[in-house]
């Protein structure tokens, strides 16, 4: 899929009503975005997925912990010193970029000059781009005209750009609590839920009576001051983490890491329909891993603007419990009775973003069918946000009553829309770009003899079948 597919996707996003631009009619919010009719259904379907998958173990369990949390959590997190992207910018036009994102638009003869430069080996990977990005920023007076020299492109203006040293920018979104900015308290939006659960597993695991291994999962708004967002929703500065934290027995971390691993793997194969050649690990090298992380995998996806990551799976160790035991005062030890045993459980984390699961949905379900005419989008039956459109094929003749009679009687059991605007052939192709699985066209048969015309969006299949058979065909060939 090429890039020129995305541009298409947003079209498409926008003109079904799955996703459209923030704040539009007074020029737009840049990087921020509101989900339309079908965007709300197929995201609500994709973090229903998620919650049953993990939920439905009975040593898994919710929470909603709030977006505010004390500032001191994201002390004892690591947040206020650590979270943090290198930047830089273009003195000519004042662009500013992500060190690691304007790398990795660069040629290969720019990354190689400036791993010969800075005496790194060229792996052509992620890894090699977040060295560089790590010797701009820790040897930043050494290697302050390292950018220009290597020939680094500025992508808005297509020219080599007079860079400035690369700087460290602090990701956290902050704000006051309180009336004022003077007598109130500074905090932060939270940038992850991962610390929400952390600083309440004691008091989930004492109310729900837990015993290790357990985990606690929660979904809910996540907030970045991302240096630059871009690639429509997959990097936003507001989004939805979907995460699960696992604690462990320290003695159990590789074997549970490698559990979570294929179980997270083979969700999105076999409750989301991606296809296994479009997903792939990337695990972090040891430079590039987390100030908390004693391994890390990412699953990446061959999006149309190259691989991205979906989801992270890490190895916190007992790093984030015994900083937040270090600053609070508060013995975050977990007790097991039968052992007679005190510790600090291991956490495997599992996070993705909502955003970019949809994105990679759509991405995966988007097919132009040019033999045909047609853009069809696609989506598992599970997934798509109307499962059937009903149509009368004329506005007369009593069509359109009987129409209304079987939509009431099949919307019982699935979401449909009901259609009766244009012909019969526009109104399909219209609900085949919308991912609508199958389509119901009822005729002047349907009044002799009670049977209507099924259609299958993928393969434009009919069907002709009697109206007591209808849920029945859907539940089969779904």
């Amino acid at each position: 899929m090429s890039k020129k597919h995305l541009d298409k996707i947003v079209s498409l996003c926008k003109r079904k009503g799955f996703v459209f631009p923030n704040s539009e009619i007074y020029g737009g919010l840049k990087a921020s975005y509101d989900y339309g009719p079908l965007g709300v259904d197929l995201k609500k379907a994709i973090s229903e997925k998620w919650w049953k998958a993990m939920t439905h173990n009975s040593n898994i369990v919710g929470l909603d912990s709030s977006i505010m949390v004390h500032p001191d959590v994201w002390e004892a997190s690591g947040h206020v010193a650590n979270f943090n992207d290198p930047m830089t910018d273009n003195k000519d036009n004042k662009k500013r970029y992500r060190v690691d994102d304007l790398l990795l638009q660069q040629k290969n003869k720019v990354i190689d000059a400036l791993c010969e430069m800075m005496s790194i080996e060229n792996n052509n990977d992620n890894d090699t781009i977040d060295k560089i990005s790590s010797t701009l920023l820790n040897d930043a007076n050494k290697y302050n005209n390292a950018l220009e020299s290597a020939g680094v492109i500025d992508p808005f203006s297509g020219n080599v750009g007079k860079w400035t040293q690369a700087t460290q920018f602090n990701l956290m979104f902050k704000t006051n609590a309180g009336p004022s900015e003077k007598t109130g308290k500074s905090i932060y939006l939270r940038p992850e839920t991962a610390q929400g659960i952390y600083i309440n597993y004691l008091l989930v695991q004492n109310s729900m009576r837990l015993k290790v291994p357990f985990g606690i999962a929660q979904t809910g708004k996540a907030f970045r001051n991302e240096i630059i967002a871009r690639n429509f929703i997959f990097r936003t500065r507001e989004f939805e983490q979907m995460e699960m934290q696992y604690f462990v027995h320290p003695s159990e971390d590789e074997s549970s890491m490698n559990f979570w691993k294929k179980q997270r793997m083979d969700f999105y194969s076999s409750e989301l329909g991606i296809s296994n050649k479009n997903l792939k690990f990337h695990q972090h090298s040891k430079d590039a891993l987390a100030h908390y992380a004693k391994d890390a995998f990412d699953i990446e996806y061959n999006f149309p603007f190259g691989w991205g990551e979906v989801e992270g799976i890490h190895n916190r160790t007992d790093f984030d419990l015994k900083e937040h035991e270090k600053l609070s005062g508060k013995n975050m030890m977990y007790f097991d009775a039968i052992k007679n045993e005190k510790y600090h459980p291991y956490i495997i984390e599992t996070s993705t973003g909502l955003n970019r699961l949809f994105l990679m949905v759509l991405c995966e379900a988007y097919h132009e069918d040019t033999e045909n005419n047609r853009i069809v989008l696609k989506l598992p039956f599970d997934l798509a946000p109307n499962k059937i459109v009903v149509c009368p094929l004329l506005k007369k003749d009593g069509l359109p009553d009987k129409a209304k009679e079987i939509f009431d009687i099949v919307s019982s059991e699935h979401k449909c829309i009901y259609d009766e605007q244009g012909s019969i052939g526009k109104r399909y192709y219209r609900q085949d770009e919308a991912g609508t699985p199958f389509g119901i066209t009822i005729d002047h048969e349907t009044l002799d003899n009670n049977t209507v015309t099924i259609r299958e969006r993928d393969s434009m299949e009919q069907h002709r079948i009697s109206l007591d058979k209808i849920l029945e065909f859907v539940s089969k060939n779904k």
